[in-house]
Parts: structure tokens; sequence; C-alpha cells
């Protein structure tokens, strides 16, 4: 990659026409159904080689990403049966590495628990209930009996970290372990195991607030990040924290979920864009915000905040003089913004920090395991909220009615249900409040979350962490090196999990800013997926699905083999290729 030119808001290359609006009522425009009824351009009928024709092209736009993905991959799978090209699909962020240290020692505490079980009571295939007393004797036993067994060295680390970093009694930590690894008992307490919720502290402190919590934090493990996603909205518009119809803030580019979920008829939300759209003098996208869309979070009607950090798809984590504008305007002028930031790529930037450190008080922190360790399956995400934060502060100004509507619905949890803290609320919501003495993650899903976590926190989980960041960047240098034009920023906040390639600048750096402009005139956005798909069984996402520039694409970073970057590279360079000669065509 090369060095670029500082920076410069919307640079003299033509803005892309298809382009969402701004505005709150078209923020949630899709490719194909502009919310202000602009038709879509038209695909000539010169283009055959997408292997679909003009109405499909514009009918499959309409879709999300992660649909129209479907398509692509049906269509590129056609190819790759008619053809030798190798299915390519760089679609989807499914990492394919895995973490196998922690795994090892999640084994070997079951050899453990299962020795503890028989301890108790075996016949046939029947065990008893371990017993927490003496655990961490029997444990120290263990480890000496079978120190070749695969993962207790590990194991025996992880153990000793607990006890001797975060002070926990060795019985009760071990019990907690053992217990949790069998899984027969429900969640106790239903939100988090209590010695769950000092390794994710500990863990999140390290990794996601720049190494020190700002202060106690309440963490609730949930079904993956997406399920923390769900309950967030929910348990926010349940309890007249936002209203259907009031105002919140998307920084786009962002995850598609986080665009269509303020859209359903439940929410309805006026969605104002914080956008992405800074660049170099030379017409690169640096996927940077400027001040002047930060600051439109000064308005107090805008009620929420979401963002993906790193941002997804452009992969690039806030700079430290958005995070500190943002946490300025909280202080000074929006004290009670919410805001969710999704922070699942923060392991992959050097030094990363959470906008939840700079803003402790009004933020709830998501996170999730799933792709740092390979673990997506495993469904591992978590919900942080500091225990002094906006949201109680929020729930304790509702107006008497309201106070008296949510002292129902939770009355069968506490006498006293108006003291029932956000993060508690969340908890009984998510098992629709009945239900919540069964509510909570599943101790083996909390034993996992402990283990990756502990991982993380030894010198193992630092250099697993180091070679991570290392695969990311190389494949990113050969797609580059593949496409032929390196024009893209460097940045030292690049995440590397994703990259988002605008496809008008790749057209000017590689010709002129004519045919970038031809390309925008004649060709739908998308046109360049499907023709990837078609001819090279290449996979790639539509970046306007993510509200970024229509003429941009999502290549995942994490799901192939380092040298299928390059092929992916040379195939966009082959495009690129075919784009110009039928450009020249309609000069002569």
């Amino acid at each position: 990659m090369t060095a670029t030119t500082p920076e410069k808001k919307n640079a003299s290359r033509p803005k892309n026409g298809g382009a969402k609006n701004a505005d709150a009522k078209n923020a949630g425009a899709k490719n194909g159904s502009p919310k202000n009824g602009t038709p879509r351009k038209r695909v000539p009928s010169t283009v055959k080689s997408a292997g679909v024709t003009r109405t499909t092209i514009q009918r499959w736009s309409s879709l999300s990403p992660f649909e129209l993905k479907g398509e692509l991959i049906e269509l590129a799978a056609d190819t790759h049966k008619k053809s030798a090209a190798q299915l390519l699909n760089a679609g989807r962020g499914n990492p394919n590495w895995i973490a196998t240290g922690p795994r090892e020692a999640y084994l070997a505490l079951g050899a453990f628990a299962l020795e503890e079980s028989r301890r108790v009571w075996t016949m046939d295939n029947l065990g008893g209930m371990p017993e927490v007393a003496g655990s961490a004797v029997r444990f120290d036993r263990f480890c000496l009996s079978n120190p070749g067994m695969t993962g207790v060295r590990l194991l025996r680390d992880m153990v000793d970290y607990g006890v001797t970093e975060l002070k926990f009694d060795a019985d009760a930590w071990i019990g907690e372990l053992t217990k949790a690894w069998i899984g027969d008992h429900y969640p106790d307490p239903p939100r988090v195991l209590d010695h769950c919720q000092e390794v994710v502290r500990a863990y999140l402190a390290a990794e996601m607030y720049g190494g020190e919590t700002p202060g106690a934090v309440d963490v609730f493990p949930t079904e993956g990040g997406t399920a923390a996603m769900c309950y967030l909205f929910d348990t926010l518009v349940t309890n007249g924290i936002l209203h259907r119809g009031d105002t919140i803030a998307l920084m786009t580019p962002i995850f598609t979920p986080y665009i269509e979920i303020p859209e359903l008829e439940r929410y309805s939300f006026d969605v104002v864009q914080v956008k992405a759209d800074m660049m170099t003098e030379e017409g690169v996208h640096m996927w940077r915000y400027p001040d002047s869309e930060v600051d439109r979070l000064a308005d107090p009607d805008v009620k929420a905040l979401m963002l993906v950090n790193p941002s997804n798809p452009p992969s690039m984590a806030l700079s430290d003089r958005v995070r500190d504008r943002i946490a300025g305007i909280v202080k000074t002028k929006n004290p009670n913004l919410a805001i969710i930031t999704d922070d699942v790529y923060g392991t992959f930037v050097p030094g990363f920090r959470s906008l939840a450190a700079a803003c402790p008080r009004n933020t709830a922190l998501v996170y999730s395991w799933s792709k740092h360790y390979g673990a997506t399956g495993h469904r591992l995400g978590v919900i942080a909220v500091a225990e002094d934060n906006v949201f109680d502060q929020l729930l304790a100004k509702l107006p008497k009615a309201k106070k008296e509507e949510l002292n129902e619905r939770y009355s069968s949890l506490t006498l006293d249900p108006e003291k029932t803290k956000f993060v508690d609320r969340l908890v009984a919501d998510s098992r629709a409040v009945a239900l919540n003495h069964t509510a909570g993650l599943s101790t083996p899903q909390q034993t996992m979350m402990m283990l990756f976590s502990l991982f993380d926190l030894l010198p193992e989980g630092q250099e697993y962490k180091e070679l991570l960041r290392t695969i990311v960047h190389r494949r990113l240098d050969l797609l580059m090196e593949g496409i032929g034009v390196h024009h893209i920023s460097d940045d030292p906040g690049r995440a590397c999990y994703y990259v988002e390639l605008d496809i008008l600048a790749e057209a000017e750096a590689f010709e002129s800013r004519e045919f970038a402009e031809y390309l925008e005139k004649d060709y739908e956005p998308t046109d360049v997926v499907f023709r990837l798909a078609h001819q090279a069984s290449v996979v790639l996402l539509n970046g306007g699905g993510f509200d970024g520039p229509e003429w941009s694409v999502r290549v995942s970073l994490a799901n192939l083999d380092d040298l299928d970057y390059l092929k992916i590279g040379h195939h966009l360079h082959s495009i690129m290729e075919e784009y110009r000669e039928e450009w020249l065509k309609t000069k002569k």
C-alpha cells in the first residue's frame, strides 16, 4: 500500500451518484428501492458478461447484501461447474482459523470435570454433581497425574491466573469451572456466573478499554453479538428510553442489520447518518469522519448512536480525534445520548480503545469472541454496561405512568421493580420476563468464553493475536498486488478484517476520471459483483448495502487462503480491463 496525501473532505472526484441521501427520511434506502423515488440507472443492453439480464440485476440489487450474496453464490457455483474456475467466496467474514489452545484446555477441563462427577457417584453411565469443597487440591492432583495430556499445561496456567491475578478463591473458582463445564445447573446468577463476570471484565479491560475499565462494569453474556443487538433494541424501546419514531444516528458505512432493524415497524426510527466520507487529495476514501458529520450528534433530538468499531465494511477503528470529539459532545451538548458500540473487530487493531472507554456512562459495549477465536458457531457475545450509566438515569426520569407500567412488567422479579437496573431488564426481557429464572447463556458456553478470555491474558494469547494481525495484513497486500493499483490509504487504525474498495476510485487510478464517469453513468453499481460471480466464480458483497458508496465492494480478508486474495485481485483487474474495452468502443 502506498502512503497518501493529507485528508480532504469531498475531494474533486465526482461523488457517487447512487450514494444514499444522508437525510433521515432517506437513510434506510436500499440499493434498488430509494425512498425518494429516484429511478435506478439503466444497465446497457451491451452488458452481457454478467450472465443475467438487466431486469434481474435491478431486481436483485434491491436485496440486502447478505441476501444478494446467496444469488451471487448460486451464479458463481454455476460458473464453477461449467469451467475450471475456483469458487472464491469472500462475501462473508467467517474466519478460516481457530484458536486451538483454549479448545484443548476446554477438553482437559472436561476430563477433570468428569473425574469429579464419577468421584461423587458412578453407576454405568451415571455420575454425580461435582463438589466444590476440596476441588483445588483435586485439580492439582489431576494436573500432576496427567502432565502429557493435551491442554493440561495451558489449563493450569489459566486457573493460576484466576487465583494469582484475579484473586479468586481456588475452590470456588475451580468448582465453578467444573460445574459450568458439566452444565448440571441453570446459570446462577442468571445474568452471568460470578467468576465469568470477573474474567470477562479483565478481558474487556485489556482489549476494549485500553488497559483498565473506567469504573465497575456489569456484563451480560449473550448468544453471540447478534442476540446482544436484538436484546438492546428491544429493551431500549420497551423501557421508554427510545420511542417509536425517535431520531437515532448511525455511523456509516455499517453492518447491514443496524440499517434494517431501525426500519422495522416496531421501531420506525428516524435515522441520521454520520458518514465516513473523508477523502485524500487524490480521491481515495479514507473511511474517516469529518468533524461536520460528527457534530450531528450534538443535536439533543438525536437520542441514540449506533456504530461498529472498527467499522464494517471499511474495517477502520475510530480515530482519537473522533472518539474525543464524541466524548466532548456527550459531556457538553447531548448528555443523554445512548450509545451502542459493536467492537467485535477491536482486537485486530494495535492499541484499540473503544468509545466505551471515552464515554463509559453513555455506552453499552457489544463484543463477540466469534471472529478472533474462529468461534462463530459457539455464539459467544456480551453486553457490557458501566454500573454508573445513563440508561438507569433515564429510567429514573421516566413519567410516572410509564414507571407504573414497567413496575407491573417486572413485578414478578422483585418487591421493588422500579430499582431494577437496565442490565437486569435486558436479562429479563430476553426471556419475556416470566422466564427470567431460566435466563442466561448456557454454562458450557460461559466456560468457553472464560477460557478464550484467559488465553488472551496469557503470553500465548498475545502471540496468537499478533499472528492474526499478520495474516490479515498479508492478505490485504496480496489483494492489492493482484489489482495492480494501490489506491488505498495507509492507516494504523485499519483492522484489515475486511476492506471496502471504491470501484470508481480504482477506475480513475486505472485509466482516468472520464472512464470512472462512464462507469457511473452507464452501469449498475452492482454490475461488478455480478461479473465477478459469473466470469470468475468470485463472490464479493456490494458496499452500497452497508450504506457506503454504491460503487464499492466489500472483500472479507478472513475466510480464504492467502493466495486466493491475489487471485481475486487479478480477477478485479481483468474486470476493469473489460470495462475499459467497452468504454473505448463507445469512443470510436
